[in-house]
This record gives structure tokens, sequence and C-alpha cells, in this order.
């Protein structure tokens, strides 16, 4: 091999199906061409940078993204740091100057809907010619369709945003997941028998899936042992709540978990928050639940 790269560029979040198969397709090229493999990304949402105001509400945090990237295969990945000058580059200028000078980017593989550059009016056309300037291949890959749906991550946050985690599943390749701190709550739940532990998820990022009761599967820490539970997003309108709150019961869970990180897998979503009129009501609906997630787990497994 030379020392030159076949590469892909973007923000890469969630590294779903959609970029695994494009990376796919950059690794393909590059093993043809007797070329290195590169994923290109950025330390931050490049609209964070545009606009202050911005909050994005990500799949992955740039640490989970690295680490779907390398599970990829590709031999190499950067991550750029955006700033307002790469912001202020046009798409030629950042395919000579970054790609080319920097980075030895001989090839260059485009997303079927990918622009980059100030001048995000340029597309695939204007990319090419750019290359044909530079010194730089670019080919265009196809987007990966899955039940007559592009996969994208927009498409992603919005199955995620309306809670159909099952959707969310297919187009990610993997279960959607959080992870925060567990902090101190009200411990309502452990008046009824199903203590929780609530999860702070500080400055992350993170999209929150919509309020509901879902079967999840947690792990503590760097354990790679994951627990069955339940987990509910929501306000707890019984309790006269109006803060959004996280709250995940472990299943067989006896240790203290404040303090801890805890990683949550979302698996299936079993009903929406709602009001009770008594704890009573709401403790037999908590059984039922419980019941109604056990047994989807064990139907998995059989």
């Amino acid at each position: 091999m030379d020392g030159s790269s076949v590469a892909t560029i973007g923000f890469f979040d969630g590294v779903h199906r959609g970029h695994q198969y494009l990376i796919g397709h950059v690794m393909a090229v590059a093993k043809a061409s007797r070329m290195h493999s590169m994923v290109i990304t950025f330390d931050r949402h490049p609209r964070q940078v545009l606009n202050d105001d911005y909050q994005p509400r990500l799949l992955t945090t740039l640490d989970e993204k690295l680490l779907l990237l390398a599970r990829t295969g590709v031999e190499t990945v950067v991550v750029l740091h955006f700033t307002p000058e790469m912001a202020a580059l046009s798409a030629r200028d950042f395919m000579e100057d970054v790609l080319k000078e920097r980075l030895g980017v001989a090839k260059l593989v485009i997303g079927y809907d990918n622009r980059f550059g100030h001048d995000r009016r340029c597309g695939f056309e204007d990319y090419m010619e750019f290359g044909k300037e530079i010194g730089i291949w670019v080919i265009r890959s196809q987007a990966f369709v899955l039940h007559g749906i592009n996969v994208s991550s927009s498409v992603v946050r919005e199955m995620v945003g309306e809670g159909d985690v099952e959707r969310a599943r297919d187009c990610l390749g993997y279960p959607y997941s959080i992870m925060g701190t567990v902090v101190h709550g009200l411990e309502n739940g452990r008046k009824m028998g199903f203590p929780t532990a609530n999860i702070d998820l500080g400055d992350s990022g993170q999209l929150v899936p919509a309020p509901g009761v879902y079967a999840v599967r947690a792990r503590t820490g760097q354990s790679l042992a994951y627990h069955r539970g339940m987990l509910n997003i929501g306000t707890r309108p019984t309790f006269g709540g109006t803060r959004l709150s996280i709250e995940v019961n472990l299943f067989n869970w006896a240790d203290d978990l404040y303090g801890q990180e805890l990683t949550v897998c979302f698996i299936h979503r079993i009903r929406e928050e709602r009001k009770f009129d008594t704890m009573e009501d709401l403790e037999e609906q908590l059984k039922r639940d419980k019941n109604q997630i056990e047994q989807l787990f064990n139907q998995e497994t059989e």
C-alpha cells in the first residue's frame, strides 16, 4: 500500500447502518486501490460553532461514536477540531488544504446527501470538478435503504424522539442507548417496592426518547454484564411532578448505584406515561409492566 488514503467525511452521529454501508464502500475501494481506509469526522456538531444557541440532541457522544467507528474495521479515524476558521473554508479549499495536503486523501467517497464547506450549495458534481483540479478522485455512494426509508441520522432521531426505539434499533443496527450518572431522587419507587436509579445525563447533549415506560438493559461503569430493567421517562404526574426525569428499576438488583455511571439500552416501549388516581393503582400497573417486560425478554431468549 502507498501512503495515500481513501476517505469519507461526515459527523457520523449514531454510526447507523447507512454510515456503516458508506464506510464499507470506503474499505472496499481502499482494498481494490491498495490504499488505506479513513473516516474523517468532527469533535462537535458544526452547527454548535455556527450558532451559539444551538443545543444538539445527539444519538452518540464523541467517545461512543469513536468506539462504533472503530468497530467498522476502518483503518484510520481522524477527528478534526471544528472551528470558525474551518467553517469559513469553501468546499474547494477544504478539499485542497485539509483533505489533500493535510490528510493525504487520494479518493473521496461522498455520502448520497453529504455537503460540506461554507458554500453548502455545492453538490456532488462540484466536488467532482474540484477533485479533478486538486487531484482527488471523488466517488458517490448510494443511500442505504431499509423498509423503503433512506437511513439517516435525522430519521433515527425522529424515531427515538417519538419513542419508536424498535425501528430505531433496526436503522442503527444496535439498541439506542444513553449514558449518565445515578443521582438521588425522591425515592417514590422504593416505597412501592420498585427502587429506581435516577439518571442525570449532564451536558452530554444526548437525545432523550419520548416519555413512557421502556424495557431496557443496563450496565454499570465498564462492566460488560447487562441487567434487565424497566425505565420511565416523564414528569411523574401521579406525584404532581413537572420536571422531566429518567428513572430505571433494575430487576433483582440490590447494590447501591448512587454515583455510578449507567449505560441504558432501549429495547421496547411498553406504554405511555400516565397519571394514576392512587399510588396503589400505580403500584399495580408497575407490577403488570414488569411482568410484561420479563415475558418480552424471555421470548427473545427462547
